[in-house]
């Protein structure tokens, strides 16, 4: 979950990716399509809420040692 002040922009999202997909989210403005991926390539701290990676967390990581594990934007 990711929050702006008292604007809750991404909540309850769960997505699953296999080795090789290639995913886009379609959606209006404002939906959190950017925030969303913002979260999973580490340039946006989640406020609440874990991603992982083939069962490994990579909330904490740094952008770098996610890079290294395939995830870019």
């Amino acid at each position: 979950a990711k929050s702006y002040g008292s604007r809750k922009v991404v909540k309850d999202v769960s997505l699953v990716v296999q080795k090789g997909e290639v995913v886009g989210l379609l959606g209006p403005n404002g939906a959190g399509k950017t925030t969303s991926f913002y979260m999973i390539v580490g340039l946006v701290r989640s406020d609440e809420g874990d991603i992982r990676i083939d069962g490994q967390s990579v909330a904490h990581m740094p952008i770098h040692r996610r890079s290294r594990l395939g995830l870019s934007y």
